[in-house]
Formats: structure tokens, C-alpha cells, sequence
């Protein structure tokens, strides 16, 4: 007879093999004598596997994130899971409860890894979610979208010197996945320093829901998990396009102040020298070309119609081919529309 796995511990609570439980981790007491909690739903496989984590709302004003969340708890296939799931729909609820990408001493939870126990409220909350959620992890996702008035094409995030976390990345399925460096108080950085490999997924727009990130966020996770032999294959479709792997990005500034008339949208593919958009003064006596720098993939842009002279308006990813590029994210966004996994009657 096999043995039993033993229970989970979470903060101090344990949930044993085959169940599942919501774990609230207290964080702090607010002014009127609220209590503000850290919660975390736990499957613990009958099975052995890895300890996965899918957190959030690291930034309050980010919720498609919690979104993805929801739909993924909805999935059936989690109830015969092997080894440990751990999902936290809303890390910064100070942020998320106000609207606001921070906490409220302003700053800025993804720039305050790993923290003390003893330090700001931003160091305390990010102390608890490394210490009690992430550690006991080996992979992990962490969901985020661009900040409001802007939005993002699905990408995933990875550090340059990952070969792990490029492979998943790529199992993941998004259109682009773009290098980037790890910065200092991320939880990013802090969770490679224990060993814990985390993909970050960016898309969206701060404060709106936005249907084909959604899915291709819930897609994704589904995918990592059944190659980690977490969950079974069975109607979970690999990605039919393989993604655009880029190197470097930049954005594209307002060359003046002004209303502005956007003629390419997140996911188009520009050659340098294309007009990405217009700016006029009210009057419409004068008018500035928003040009392409170079051939890339637009991964986000600002969605706000009024600018600033040198607000970011366009981030354009470099790629190697531009064929290549349109094929990838033509094709995904296609698969997203036809995939009957994520019909609304199925899984909500």
C-alpha cells in the first residue's frame, strides 16, 4: 500500500493529501480595526509533484490577474492534481481595495522584496507572501497587466540567464516572450536567490478586464501545470504557433503634447519608419508623426487619448523577423477564439 503524503503546512494550518483549503495569513490591522489578511487557496495532491504557486494583485490596480485566478479554481482537472498548487488571487488587497497599483505608505510591493517583519507595510507584506508562499515553491507564475490608461499584449517575462524558465515560457504559449533583467526588490529577483523559478505574465490594462488576456492567461497556467505533470493533458491543446522570442524593447515617446490618433494596435507588427500615430494640438493648426524606431511587435501602448510632450505611447519588441512575428500572434490569438476549453458555459 503506498504511503500517504504528508499534510501541507501553511501558516501554521495543514491541509492534507487530496484536499483543498483557503488559508488566511494575518497581514495587519487597519486604522478602524479591520483586519487585513494574506489568503491562499491550497490544493494538496493525493500524488506527489511539485510545489507551483500563481499569485495576483501584487499591484492592487491590476485585477485580470485575479480573473485568471478565478477560471483556473474552476478547473476540473485540479482535483486530481499531483503535487501542491497554491494560488493567491489578491497579494496587495490595500491596493486592490482602493484601486491603487500601491500600498497605502506608496510604495511599490514589487520593488519591496523580500522585506523584514519589522520594516514598512510594504516590507512586512512582501516578508510574509516570500516567506509563507513562495519558499516551499520550486515554479511559479505571477500575474500582472500594464498600469491603467495603458495595455499590454499577453507576454511572458524571463530573466536572460534562465534556461529553465525559458523552456516553460515557451510551454506557456504566448505570443511574445521578451528577456528582461531582474530588478533589485523584485519578487522575481528575491525568488531566484531561493531557488524558486518564477515566469511573469504581463497583459492587459490596469483596472479593465480584457476577455482574450484572460484566456490566454488561464491557457497558459494549464499548460505549465500538465508539463510539470501536474494535472492531466486531456483538453489542454498545446499552443499551435511557437512565440516570438525577443531580446530587448523600447518605448516610443510623444514627440509633443496633445490628442492623439493611434493607428496601430497592441500585436502589430511595424517596420521602422512606419506612423504608429498622430498628435495634434486642440486647434488642429499643427500635427506630429509618432514614428516606429525600428521593425519589431507592438507590446504595449497607451489607451488614453490625451497626451503629455514625452509620455510613453507605443513599447515596440525587437524581432528577428517580422513574418515570423505576424504568424505567432495571428496564430494564438486565433486558437484563444476557437479553443472549446474556455467556452463561458464550461468553465465558469
Amino acid at each position: 500500500m503506498a504511503k500517504k503524503r504528508a499534510d501541507f503546512m501553511l501558516g501554521g494550518h495543514a491541509v492534507g493529501a487530496g484536499s483543498r483549503k483557503t488559508i488566511h495569513l494575518p497581514v495587519s490591522v487597519m486604522a478602524d480595526h479591520t483586519p487585513v489578511t494574506l489568503s491562499a487557496h491550497v490544493i494538496h495532491g493525493a500524488k506527489d509533484g511539485p510545489t507551483f504557486f500563481v499569485s495576483a494583485g501584487v499591484h492592487g490596480d491590476e485585477v485580470i490577474g485575479v480573473e485568471i485566478v478565478r477560471r483556473l479554481l474552476q478547473f476540473d482537472g485540479l482535483n486530481r492534481l499531483r503535487g501542491t498548487l497554491i494560488v493567491v488571487p489578491i497579494v496587495n488587497t490595500y491596493g486592490f481595495l482602493m484601486r491603487s497599483r500601491y500600498l497605502p505608505d506608496r510604495r511599490d510591493l514589487n520593488r519591496s522584496f523580500p522585506g523584514t517583519s519589522k520594516g514598512s507595510l510594504a516590507s512586512r507584506l512582501a516578508h510574509i507572501f516570500l516567506e509563507e508562499v513562495v519558499a516551499p515553491c520550486d515554479y511559479g507564475i505571477d500575474l500582472h497587466s500594464a498600469a491603467i490608461h495603458r495595455t499590454n499584449l499577453p507576454q511572458i517575462r524571463v530573466s536572460d540567464n534562465s534556461p529553465a524558465t525559458l523552456e516553460l515560457a515557451h510551454v506557456f504559449g504566448p505570443p511574445v516572450i521578451l528577456t528582461s533583467p531582474l530588478r533589485d526588490g523584485s519578487l522575481r529577483q528575491c525568488a531566484r536567490e531561493k531557488g524558486v523559478e518564477v515566469l511573469l505574465y504581463e497583459a492587459g490594462e490596469g483596472l479593465r478586464f480584457d476577455e482574450m488576456a484572460v484566456r490566454a492567461g488561464v491557457a497558459g497556467i494549464l499548460r505549465v501545470l500538465r508539463h510539470l505533470n501536474m494535472v492531466a493533458a486531456k483538453g489542454i491543446a498545446k499552443p499551435r504557433e511557437k512565440a516570438v522570442l525577443c531580446s530587448g524593447s523600447k518605448w516610443v515617446r510623444a514627440p509633443a503634447g496633445g490628442l492623439i490618433r493611434i493607428f496601430k494596435a497592441d500585436g502589430d507588427v511595424v517596420r521602422s519608419g512606419d506612423v504608429l500615430a498622430l498628435v495634434s494640438d486642440p486647434f488642429g493648426q499643427t500635427e506630429a508623426e509618432v514614428i516606429a524606431p525600428s521593425n519589431g511587435v507592438i507590446i504595449g501602448r497607451a489607451v488614453l487619448p490625451v497626451v503629455n510632450e514625452g509620455d510613453a505611447i507605443f513599447h515596440v519588441a525587437a524581432v528577428k523577423s517580422n513574418q515570423q512575428a505576424e504568424e505567432a500572434v495571428e496564430g494564438l490569438a486565433l486558437q484563444l477564439e476557437q479553443d472549446p476549453l474556455f467556452d463561458e458555459d464550461e468553465i465558469i
